[in-house]
């Protein structure tokens, strides 16, 4: 349990917190009682539905509705990210020539990445826009509003009045006919939070006539991920709608079915690593997580803060790692922490197609994954399930009432391979 849930624990038992909302449907929590225990700041920001407290639960979600009040109660505040993106076109983008401090292959964070995002003119591209500006970022007041936001289960919906409220903006683009709000990671997870869209959008709409078109930009593996959503009812927190989705590169991002060809055959199969097998199902997430701990080594607690996991799933993600030889614990004077490996280093010194190449290489150095992918070459179909155990068993990779779970992160390894090809 980490230090957030320990102290939920406590403001739970001491405001009857989770009784209050069963009878009242909601419960108001000012920023000085939360103080008590811990940094309101630190307390409230739950970007992923997995990252919320296990005190509350599956249902339980929390909003802020003024500077220093917060209201929680059974809210159905995330938003899945499309899963499939091997059909979503990854499209080149430049930066003019005569740009000489930006590196491509050293764009560490969020601010960074919609900065360079500006330049290239990929979110003109992406709109539709000519010569967007960023005119907007930083912290400012919600203004008043009022929302319904679905409860969750069986909880009718709810009504949340906000009144200035303090919203954050990574990124405001102005063009001639609208206004582009930009929340910007780079980490990836697997759903949002609506608010981080919702309330700089009903912020913007209430003081400009232009149309405020709310952007979500994911940063990672060298890709700008860009999703456009709307409201289609500007009065409901749940009608937010994806309008499109497009990826963009720097760098070459051209990988043929010939590439990974000669891949497969130059790799030849390693016994198994004396290692944990894998149980993570996203291998952009593996990514996103080697490029952190390229800035710095990280306990398993601190993983799981930033993916936003449970600790045993950061523990999946470190194996899975460990597992292509790119992570490996080490004890020093701050106890145990995760570390990038020399070869996790090298890969992460490479260009995009080079890299991307040399992921599949490792994966693919693992007999259940080469033999995998050989069928997929030879039929030009995928393996589902039920031949994957079976596959899983005859090597005994894992004990039986893991193969399930596990079998779902090796068709999740080889999508991604079969998703790189874009020629």
């Amino acid at each position: 349990m980490s230090l957030i849930d320990e102290k939920w624990e406590i403001l739970f038992e001491k405001y009857h917190i989770r009784e209050e909302i069963r009878r009242n449907g909601r419960f108001l929590i000012t920023a000085d009682q939360i103080r008590q225990v811990k940094e309101p700041r630190l307390m409230t920001k739950f970007d992923t539905r997995e990252s919320r407290p296990e005190v509350f639960g599956s249902r339980i979600g929390i909003l802020p509705v003024t500077r220093g009040s917060y209201v929680l109660g059974e809210f159905d505040l995330y938003q899945d990210f499309p899963e499939t993106i091997g059909g979503v076109k990854l499209a080149a983008a430049k930066i003019p020539d005569y740009f000489e401090t930006i590196d491509v292959r050293d764009i560490r964070s969020e601010a960074a990445a919609i900065h360079v995002m500006g330049i290239a003119g990929i979110l003109d591209d992406f709109l539709g826009e000519e010569r967007m500006a960023q005119t907007v970022s930083g912290r400012m007041g919600s203004g008043s509003f009022e929302f319904q936001v679905k409860g969750n289960g069986d909880r009718c919906a709810n009504t949340i009045q906000v009144r200035n409220s303090q919203v954050e903006i990574d990124g405001g683009f102005e063009g001639k006919t609208s206004f582009a709000l930009i929340e910007g990671k780079n980490v990836v997870h697997s759903n949002f939070l609506i608010r981080q869209l919702y309330y700089p959008y009903r912020l913007w709409q209430e003081r400009i006539r232009k149309n405020v078109r709310p952007v979500f930009m994911v940063y990672s593996n060298s890709i700008f991920r860009l999703l456009e959503y709307a409201f289609s009812d500007i009065c409901d927190y749940n009608s937010i709608q994806l309008v499109r989705e497009k990826r963009y590169s720097l760098e070459d991002v051209e990988i043929s079915r010939e590439d990974l060809l000669r891949v497969f055959r130059q790799t030849r199969p390693q016994p198994e690593p004396k290692v944990t097998f894998i149980q993570a199902d996203s291998f952009p997430k593996v990514i996103s997580l080697v490029e952190h701990l390229k800035e710095k080594a990280m306990t398993t607690g601190e993983i799981a803060e930033l993916f936003g996991f449970r600790p045993r799933q950061s523990d999946y993600y470190y194996n899975a790692c460990r597992y292509l030889g790119l992570a490996e614990k080490k004890k020093g004077e701050a106890g145990v922490k995760v570390h990038i490996t020399p070869a996790g280093k090298r890969l992460l010194q490479m260009k995009y197609k080079e890299r991307q190449l040399e992921y599949a290489r490792l994966i693919l150095k693992h007999p259940i994954f080469h033999e995998l992918f050989e069928v997929v070459l030879r039929t030009g179909e995928f393996p589902e399930k039920p031949y994957i155990k079976e596959r899983m068993r005859a090597l005994a990779l894992c004990s039986e009432n893991l193969i399930d779970r596990r079998s779902s992160s090796v068709r999740g390894w080889l999508l991604w391979i079969r998703d790189l090809i874009s020629v």
